[in-house]
């Protein structure tokens, strides 16, 4: 009992330090942004951070550039706060300009070529082909759940209920329908056994239904 009342404590105490950190990240965003404003506007200037070195990167000095790259990595970390926060629904939908910022910054970092914000458009598409769908089919889940009142679980249930109904009744079906079979006393009586009307349909369905389980398909 004295442990999981310690557990809980700490999990508590983790979660408000967590949001502590992301409240603060939050109010200094603005003020943040404006640190830009105390850079040299000299093309040949640096800027010296925890021992790396940061150069205007083709930009036309250190001061345009901070400004650039401070306009993508705020929004960057705003949305990524409000993404890992938010218990909506639709909070998946996020990433979409998350990951938009994340490959701008990218391409300003990385990109050797004098344009960015050009490129990283078609980056987005795979992921905008995953999210957005799977975001729709919440949405309709909900839509017909809460507001149609239609519980698809339900149904989907239902519908393998008498799916299963059917397959049984359709082998029950063929065994009533499976002639019975007899002794024969000459070779004449088992030709005529065999291939008489009632066999050859049997024969017939139980090939049209190898064929049905075979390609999937209803006749």
């Amino acid at each position: 009992m004295k442990n999981n009342t310690s557990n809980s404590r700490h999990k508590v105490r983790n979660r408000f330090v967590i949001e502590t950190v992301a409240i603060f990240f939050i109010i200094i965003a603005p003020f943040l942004f404006m640190l830009h404003g105390y850079l040299s506007r000299d093309p040949e200037a640096t800027l010296e951070i925890f021992g790396f070195t940061i150069d205007r990167n083709g930009f036309p000095n250190i001061r345009t550039y901070i400004w650039f790259l401070l306009g993508k990595i705020i929004p960057l970390y705003l949305l990524a706060i409000w993404f890992f926060s938010s218990k909506q629904w639709w909070y998946h939908i996020i990433l979409i300009p998350m990951l938009m910022y994340a490959f701008q910054t990218f391409e300003v970092l990385f990109s050797k070529d004098n344009t960015v914000d050009t490129e990283n458009i078609w980056w987005l598409i795979p992921v905008c082909m995953v999210v957005i769908p799977f975001v729709y089919f919440i949405r309709i889940k909900l839509y017909d759940r809460y507001v149609n009142g239609i519980d698809l679980e339900a149904m989907e249930a239902e519908l393998h209920s008498l799916k299963q109904k059917q397959i049984k009744s359709q082998k029950n079906k063929e065994f009533d329908e499976r002639p019975q079979t007899v002794d024969y006393r000459s070779l004449s009586e088992w030709l005529n056994q065999k291939l008489s009307t009632g066999n050859l349909e049997f024969m017939f369905r139980q090939l049209q239904n190898t064929l049905r389980n075979w390609l999937h398909l209803n006749f």
